[in-house]
């Protein structure tokens, strides 16, 4: 069976500064019709980034949709056609003051594929040295530095709720417990 939702028609409701609203109308494979409202972003890169001693550098901000202060891994938003990772060189050093000799790629996130069409690209940065921090002018954040397996308990332990450093986290934890094959 094909799954696939054709569009049949489409209206933009939002354009934002950082996002778009449409509400499309899909011909569904049973051949019915159905409203989806799918919200448009550029996307965005998700660091994960390790020091020589183990320790990862988290930030701590407010994050007003939740109206919390959330622990997450240095992360921004693309550019419209922007490099992910020229974009996560950027972030990191934007947020944390740290660069890094050597980034792998850790995949592609979907934040909420039932609404959002919004991809963050994960990568795992290593060989850090640090300087300044420049950050945003609404940027307001401290950084903190985490051993892996320490922020691995928090993760479980629901301290750390933010799926993007969830998924970064677990990743290079596995991955550097040898219970992930890359390749």
């Amino acid at each position: 069976m094909d799954y696939e939702e054709k569009t049949l028609a489409s209206k933009r409701i939002y354009d934002g500064r950082i996002l778009q609203l449409n509400k499309d109308q899909v011909l569904l494979p049973n051949g019915e019709q159905a409203d989806r409202e799918v919200i448009h972003h550029h996307g965005g890169v998700c660091i994960l980034a390790q020091d020589t001693d183990g320790s990862v550098l988290f930030v701590r901000q407010f994050r007003y949709p939740y109206h919390r202060l959330l622990l997450e891994l240095p992360a921004g938003k693309l550019e419209p056609g922007e490099n992910p990772l020229i974009c996560g060189k950027r972030e990191l050093q934007e947020e944390t003051g740290a660069t890094a000799e050597q980034f792998t790629s850790l995949g592609e996130f979907y934040p909420s594929c039932g609404y959002t069409d919004e991809v963050i690209y994960l990568y795992f940065a290593e060989g850090l040295r640090f300087g300044k921090q420049h950050l945003d002018a609404d940027e307001f954040l401290d950084v903190l530095r985490i051993p892996l397996e320490k922020a691995v308990s928090m993760i479980l332990a629901g301290e750390v709720p933010d799926g993007k450093t969830q998924s970064a986290v677990l990743q290079v934890y596995l991955r550097q417990k040898g219970q992930i094959n890359t390749k």
